[in-house]
């Protein structure tokens, strides 16, 4: 690939450990020498978390020219962040509730369950570092990936700007993603609060810690600090947590959730912070009474907004909105019909696969004049607390403000064998199926493992297999994944009717 004189700087970023500065090198190098731009490209990505690299790679093979434009570093919120972190976090803080639930399994426990939280980041940032090395700089490079890093903004209907440099294209692809939503609480700002962007910095384990907000994040990190020993609270506006999940399965996780010694506040507002010498000292208002709590520490996580902000979007003729990010179509164009969306910044679900496959679809669609879109895909979700909550599909509600007619099928894991022999018989499979029909439409699971669950009504969803179809797939025994097939023999029981019983009984009695 042929060089520039110039080179392009990404913002230095502290290292806190020889695995932190890995990963630096990989997803942010401090000197980077960029390479000469092409005259036009063929795909101008900006952005390079999870729906940028994915669009970036997939044109690359097919032999487009594309450019990769990253403001901070590769991988996103979900490599640096989110998802790979804060997973492998979650695994440390797992391992220490079985540690504390042996005598349950006929081992015998430690007189005290030792836990060093510097030893679990540096796990973390050994994970992180060496997951980077798959879309490090050098690895993009050598795909015939121009990658630049600054910042863009665009500058007409097809040309970007990056810190002095112009760029033109054919297409291109907002993948810009999403930040963290800040409540607006009186003094929170000066006591100081985390977000997923920063609570993966910490080196010492906070003794106290509140949550404010019950989504996904919020729900997987409490859990976390409370099984890693700070006292931790929660506290979020609504009735119940994850507020997009079915009801029993919320009421699920905020009951696993008080069980590892989460103190939670349902219907309550953070409404002020100040400081008492060291503490934070956090007004929560629920139901019009007024009570205080002191913690070390706070985390935000009350949700994202698109990252929308500097791209000059009116420059291009890009519709937009804080809330919605980027307005596309089915088809993920924009109203310029040149520039595409993809990922965080224009989706409502924001999720890494979600990113990933919208994608897939505007390398499509932009270079290849495709037409798929981005409603026909089956994509499941999963929050990864213990027990985790998993979905795909419509929800029963959905269905019926759609008059959808719904039948669900729902085996609890506690009549699961291998659940029951692990151990892990809390939750339940729950499958929704058009009445009259075997079509599955949804699904919902709430299991130790529900997130690898899932995929297989995620297949089947996708290959177009109904609940008859499912009945008829010999699965190894035992497994939790029997649920599944559980609940499709229930299914099959609903086909036979009285009139078909009764000729069976009378060909046996022939």
């Amino acid at each position: 690939m042929p060089l520039s004189a110039f080179a392009a700087i990404p913002a230095t970023v502290p290292a806190r450990s020889p695995e932190d500065a890995q990963r630096l090198g990989n997803v942010g190098p401090s000197v980077w020498r960029s390479p000469k731009p092409l005259p036009i490209y063929h795909l101008l990505v900006i952005g390079a978390g999870p729906a940028g690299l994915a669009a970036a790679r997939a044109a690359a093979a097919l032999g487009a020219n594309v450019a990769l434009i990253e403001r901070h570093q590769i991988g996103g919120d979900c490599l640096n962040d989110g998802c790979i972190p804060s997973k492998s976090l979650i695994r440390t803080a797992r391992l220490l509730a079985d540690m504390r639930n042996a005598v349950n399994f006929g081992a015998l426990p430690p007189a005290e369950v030792g836990f060093d939280f510097r030893a679990a980041m540096l796990r973390m940032r050994r994970i992180t570092a060496r997951i980077s090395r798959t879309d490090s700089a050098m690895n993009l490079a050598r795909a015939g990936i121009h990658l630049f890093f600054g910042t863009a903004r665009f500058t007409g209907a097809d040309t970007v700007d990056v810190d002095g440099l112009s760029f033109r294209f054919k297409k291109a692809l907002i993948a810009t993603g999403s930040r963290s939503m800040l409540p607006e609480i009186p003094g929170l700002a000066e006591a100081g609060f985390l977000t997923n962007e920063t609570v993966f910095d910490l080196d010492v384990l906070p003794k106290s810690l509140l949550v404010i907000g019950g989504g996904p994040l919020g729900c997987e990190l409490a859990q976390v600090f409370a099984r890693f020993g700070s006292r931790t609270l929660i506290s979020h506006s609504e009735p119940l947590f994850l507020p997009q999940e079915e009801r029993d399965a919320a009421q699920m996780v905020s009951d696993a959730m008080a069980r590892d010694g989460v103190e939670i506040h349902l219907n309550s507002l953070a409404t002020k912070v100040w400081m008492e010498g060291d503490q934070k000292v956090v007004d929560l208002v629920n139901d019009g009474n007024t009570s205080n709590t002191r913690v070390e520490a706070i985390l935000t996580g009350i949700g994202r907004v698109p990252a929308v902000q500097g791209l000059n979007l009116e420059a291009a003729g890009v519709a937009y909105d804080a809330d919605a990010g980027v307005h596309v179509d089915d088809f993920l164009r924009t109203s310029n019909p040149r520039i595409f969306a993809a990922g965080d910044v224009c989706l409502a679900h924001r999720f890494t696969n979600a990113a990933e496959a919208s994608a897939r679809i505007v390398v499509r669609n932009a270079l290849f004049l495709g037409r798929q879109r981005m409603s026909a895909l089956t994509i499941p979700w999963c929050t990864y607390t213990d027990p985790e909550v998993a979905h795909v599909g419509t929800y029963v509600r959905e269905a019926r403000q759609r008059r959808i007619p719904v039948k669900t099928f729902t085996i609890p894991m506690h009549d699961v064998d291998r659940a029951i022999a692990d151990g892990e018989d809390l939750g339940f499979v729950k499958i929704h199926v058009r009445e009259g029909t075997d079509k599955i439409l949804g699904a919902t699971i709430v299991a130790r493992h529900a997130g690898e669950m899932i995929n297989s009504i995620s297949l089947a969803m996708v290959a177009g297999i109904g609940m008859q179809g499912l009945a008829q797939v010999v699965q190894a025994y035992p497994t939790q994944g029997a649920a599944i097939r559980m609940a499709a023999d229930a299914y099959m029981h609903t086909r036979l009717t009285p009139a078909m019983f009764e000729r069976a009984r009378r060909w046996l009695q022939s």
